[in-house]
């Protein structure tokens, strides 16, 4: 199952990498984007409950790793404004669509 990495700038700039087990937040997020904060966090826990399922279904347990990012990203959330912004500044590893269409 591939793994990948979203990297964000929370509202005061900080800068976070939030660990997926599944590529199943390129169908939830897109590289680039900005998102309100507590858009992001329904797009976030969306896609990383979703992995975990993944992750279920295929080896009988859930993913802890997922649940960990998806509880880093839950309380930092919890720090800002509901329309605070987020920066998706980059997935990777990207879809072989997206490769293409930023050459």
């Amino acid at each position: 199952m591939p793994e990948m990495t979203v990297t964000v700038r929370w509202p005061d700039g900080r800068v976070a990498e939030c660990y997926s087990p599944s590529l199943v937040m390129h169908d939830h997020l897109e590289p680039g984007a900005t998102y309100r904060v507590d858009e992001f966090t329904r797009r976030s826990t969306t896609a990383l409950t979703e992995a975990s399922e993944r992750v279920r279904a295929k080896f009988g347990f859930y993913c802890t790793a997922s649940a960990a990012s998806l509880e880093r990203i839950r309380q930092t959330a919890s720090g800002f404004d509901a329309d605070g912004l987020v920066d998706v500044i980059d997935m990777q590893p990207r879809l072989p669509s997206a490769s293409k269409e930023s050459s």
